[in-house]
């Protein structure tokens, strides 16, 4: 479990016996658990579904359109790209600001921008 509360697990597996394997993982448990927290850091960094900005979980909507509002489209320009109405696009970012309690589009991009989001 990170700091944020989201869980991952790694499951490691031998063609040992059972014994032999527990000294083995017990052994070098320190190394394991450091690989699991690298592997889980990595994945959360790969996978698109990690949709959380300052700690808040967005939907894949939501921060869709933040991200495209954060390279500078206007509502009209993202519903043109996503293929959704304009007042759809403002629907999910005032949902998106709600969420992150700002009131500004500007606020949460920048709020995006300070996890280290790719806006581009």
């Amino acid at each position: 479990v990170d700091l944020r509360g989201r869980i991952a697990a790694v499951t490691f597996a031998a063609d040992e016996p059972r014994p032999v394997f527990l000294r083995v993982a017990e052994r070098y448990e320190q190394a394991l658990q450091l690989m699991a927290a690298c592997f889980h850091r990595c994945v959360r960094r790969k996978l698109p579904s990690d949709r959380t900005v300052d700690g808040v979980s967005l939907t894949s909507r939501e921060y869709e359109c933040l991200r495209w509002a954060a390279r500078g489209n206007s509502a009209w320009v993202t519903g043109r790209i996503l293929g959704i109405k304009p007042r759809t696009i403002a629907f999910h970012l005032d949902n998106a600001k709600k969420k992150l309690g700002v009131r500004t589009q500007n606020q949460a991009i920048a709020l995006l921008g300070s996890e280290g989001s790719s806006i581009v």
